[in-house]
């Protein structure tokens, strides 16, 4: 039935990107977000070939875009046999059918499918799967009329009060609906599961590692756990939760390697994977990691914030670790120049004396890679966890 959506990345293909420029905005912002829409297409198998960027006052409820813009697009994907046509934002059904009117020769996706996509080509275990159909689902179901408009043309005569279409599009709705209740329920009896496990882990101090995708949490879980957890330089390369017993000197403590978040994460996969980040909501503290090489490393900081803050952990104790110093590079300022010095002038020691001074985040500079600040992290943790456990058995003396 869903199957006949034509959002689907079924085969590598070439791809444009469409991104707007809104009031406040800058084209070089939206630049850096087609950036990150790019190399999310790549994850999923596409290869990038063009951007087209448009500065709208807000996006056009019909067709996101204006008319000649998408005329030019148009052409351009039949003229250069252009596979997928992206857009960086969530469309509308609407949006998304008159789209298709006009761009005839590719399939248009925007950046909540792409991402669900991705999930679903990462999934590996059965729970994983379940909670990504879920959200697949959910996505799916208010634009199911779209799929469907081939056979609205076999209404029937004046006085018909529906056609073939209409009657496809209910049953349609009814399957996908009963398959929603089926999956939240399965999904129940495994959330249950996990949470009797980590029920039965003992009042263990937690520590979550949290980040946007591709920042680097697995390497360093592998670093500070001694495992094997799978790291690739790609978004969104873990999807499962992970949890390693760690011990420092004498210290005990949990941690969790958990999903990455991203700038516009689809509320479909935070409610799908809301009980994966009971791991995060349940945790003592929350290492944020960041990719510090990363040209927008601080807005990227400001959505795994938010992110938090949307699941209810915006007020746990925060340890910021700065990772991929071996990859920071930096303009050399011209001392002689009229132009006043800018982030991308600043060496990595500037940025860690300003991040060091500030005192309402303690922080540290890292490469899980090189291993380089990997002994002052384990102390760091060591001391917070002490503290933590020690409050919790305070007749164990030996911590001390």
């Amino acid at each position: 039935m869903i199957e006949n959506s034509k959002q689907q990345v079924e085969e590598p293909g070439k791809a444009v990107f469409v991104g707007i420029v809104r009031d406040g905005q800058t084209e070089a912002k939206v630049k850096e977000y087609l950036d990150e829409l790019i190399f999310l297409a790549q994850t999923a198998g596409a290869v990038g070939d063009k951007t087209f960027i448009q500065k709208v006052d807000r996006p056009d409820k019909a067709t996101y875009i204006h008319s000649g813009k998408l005329e030019e697009i148009a052409r351009y994907c039949e003229e250069n046999e252009i596979t997928y046509c992206i857009f960086d934002d969530e469309l509308t059904g609407m949006q998304q059918r008159n789209i298709e009117k006009v761009i005839k020769t590719s399939q248009i996706i925007d950046r909540t499918f792409l991402i669900l996509e991705i999930f679903a080509q990462r999934a590996q275990t059965a729970y994983a799967k379940m909670q990504v159909e879920l959200a697949r689902y959910n996505y799916l179901l208010p634009r199911l009329a779209g799929m469907w408009t081939h056979l609205e043309r076999q209404r029937g005569g004046r006085g018909t009060r529906g056609g073939m279409g209409e009657t496809q599009i209910e049953v349609d709705r009814r399957i996908v609906k009963e398959r929603i209740v089926r999956l939240k329920e399965q999904l129940k009896k495994v959330d249950r599961q996990m949470a009797t496990q980590r029920g039965n882990r003992g009042s263990l101090v937690r520590i979550s590692l949290v980040g946007y995708t591709n920042v680097g949490k697995s390497t360093l879980m592998n670093v500070l756990a001694k495992t094997d957890v799978f790291a690739e330089n790609k978004l969104f390369a873990t999807l499962d939760t992970t949890v390693r017993k760690v011990v420092i000197e004498n210290v005990p403590f949990l941690l969790s390697d958990t999903v990455g978040f991203i700038r516009k994460l689809p509320t479909q996969l935070i409610e799908a994977f809301k009980s994966t980040l009971d791991e995060v909501r349940e945790a003592d503290i929350l290492v944020h990691v960041v990719d510090i090489s990363a040209p927008d490393f601080e807005e990227q900081m400001q959505v795994v914030e938010q992110t938090l803050k949307d699941i209810g952990s915006g007020n746990k104790p925060i340890y910021v670790v700065f990772n991929k110093t071996d990859l920071y590079k930096y303009t050399e300022y011209d001392e002689f120049s009229m132009e006043p010095k800018t982030k991308e002038n600043r060496t990595l020691e500037e940025l860690k004396n300003s991040w060091i001074a500030q005192e309402k985040t303690p922080c540290i500079f890292i490469s899980a890679k090189n291993k380089t600040g990997i002994d002052k992290l384990r102390s760091d943790l060591y001391k917070m966890v002490a503290e933590i456990h020690a409050g919790r058995y305070p007749f164990n003396n030996f911590l001390w």
